[in-house]
């Protein structure tokens, strides 16, 4: 056991510039944990509450000292002193301090770095690497599966405005031996695309998430970059490396149809899923997360049903992290996917739990980052840990990104031989819902 010494969180900034907090835990044998709190841009309305200052005066009004001051003055005396072996009590008290659904008191940027601090500290003191540590609660073997990267290699939507209206578009290398050369196949291609659009005069900006940027005509002329991309990096599209989107689709829906405005095109629900069936017989594509607006419930019944047999139906803005919605989407068989953002749901213990009800109903899932990201590389010990075989966090440029990916490698190497790389196969549950 060992006992909680301080809890310290600051105002820091993360990736767009914009402030957010951070926390460190220092124990009573020295341990120290630090964690951070990420931000997204297209945000689930059902996500745990972000306590921004509102004041114009201070970055905007996006301040977070509100969320700071909770952290040092309410938080921090409640738990400082406790003695603990796991993270689950410290998250359990927070979640009773906040005593709201949507931690709308403390903020779910107050709760979430203490909890991610606290889990880190107690893995240093018992002398553990984090992944080591979280495996498990997750029922984890020794054999630990690292994740296959999916990487945004081209940016649109609220990550790029100016691009595509389709968020993101990756690039899902598989049938590689290890991680590291499968990071190497995304990599390659990445490089392959930036050198095409500098072929076509496109300006090789890059987006929140460190894809290329280009403003394109239509979605489509996207999906013909990759495919070019990935030919032009020697690889075989649909073979060893396969597609996967993100159109965020409640950024586009409205007034109860799906407007896209680049191609100046309107879709109804169905209108929008016989797009993406012929996109899925035309192109390697494997994933669609957010292919449908976060309460389009009949329609996500549909595009799972004429679609989740082919690919994985990932529910993101659909259910926040939270097990509640996902328990919905089971009784309606709404997808068989769910992508986990922690700072959705606000801690730990409950994305852990999240998780684990995923993997009891056979849902695929997920672990991703955020577009405002941070240096810290918490969710790939936890993508790590889970062994849900799937991990996104942008491209492999941007430090913010590229250090997740780099954790990764990290792992792969201190494991040896006792990770083994997910396959298209193996980073599927067995069952759909």
């Amino acid at each position: 056991m060992a006992k909680i010494q301080s809890v310290v969180a600051l105002e820091v900034l993360d990736s767009r510039g914009n402030p957010t907090v951070y926390a460190k835990t220092v124990l009573d044998d020295g341990s120290v944990g630090k964690g951070y709190c990420p931000s997204g841009a297209s945000t689930g309305k059902y996500e745990d509450f972000e306590l921004r200052d509102q004041d114009p005066k201070r970055y905007n009004g996006s301040g977070v000292l509100k969320a700071v001051e909770n952290v040092n003055k309410i938080i921090a005396p409640a738990i400082i002193g406790l003695e603990i072996d796991d993270f689950r009590p410290v998250d359990q008290k927070m979640i009773e301090l906040d005593g709201t659904q949507n931690k709308s008191k403390l903020g779910g940027n107050a709760v979430l770095p203490v909890s991610i601090s606290v889990a880190e500290a107690l893995a240093k003191s018992k002398k553990l690497e984090l992944f080591q540590f979280l495996a498990p609660y997750f029922g984890a073997s020794n054999e630990f599966i690292m994740p296959l990267p999916h990487l945004n290699i081209l940016n649109g939507g609220k990550h790029a405005v100016g691009s595509t209206d389709f968020q993101e578009f990756m690039i899902v290398p598989v049938k590689f031996p290890t991680f590291s050369e499968a990071l190497r196949a995304g990599t390659e291609i990445y490089h392959a695309l930036g050198k095409i659009l500098l072929e076509r005069n496109y300006q090789p900006l890059v987006g929140d998430e460190g894809g290329f940027a280009p403003s394109l005509f239509s979605n489509e002329q996207a999906m013909e970059l990759l495919m070019m991309a990935i030919k032009e990096a020697n690889y075989l599209a649909g073979e060893n490396v396969f597609i996967a989107l993100d159109p965020a689709a409640s950024e586009f829906f409205y007034k109860d149809v799906y407007q896209l405005h680049r191609e100046n095109r309107t879709f109804t629900t169905d209108e929008l899923i016989d797009f993406y069936k012929v996109w899925v017989e035309k192109y390697p594509i494997i994933l669609i997360e957010d292919g449908l607006a976060e309460d389009d419930w009949r329609g996500w019944q549909r595009l799972n049903a004429e679609l989740g047999a082919q690919i994985d139906t990932v529910g993101d803005d659909l259910y926040t992290t939270n097990k509640t919605r996902l328990q919905t989407g089971i009784s309606q068989k709404a997808s068989n996917a769910i992508l986990i953002k922690p700072n959705q749901i606000g801690t730990l213990s409950e994305t852990i739990e999240t998780i684990n009800f995923a993997k009891q109903n056979d849902i695929r899932f997920m672990i991703s980052h955020r577009s405002g990201e941070n240096e810290d590389t918490f969710i790939a010990d936890l993508a790590v840990a889970a062994g849900g075989g799937k991990i996104k966090t942008g491209a492999p440029c941007r430090s913010e990104r590229a250090m997740k990916y780099n954790r990764i490698l990290e792992i792969e190497a201190m494991l040896g031989a006792k990770a083994k790389l997910a396959t298209r196969d193996t980073s599927q549950n067995s069952g759909m819902i």
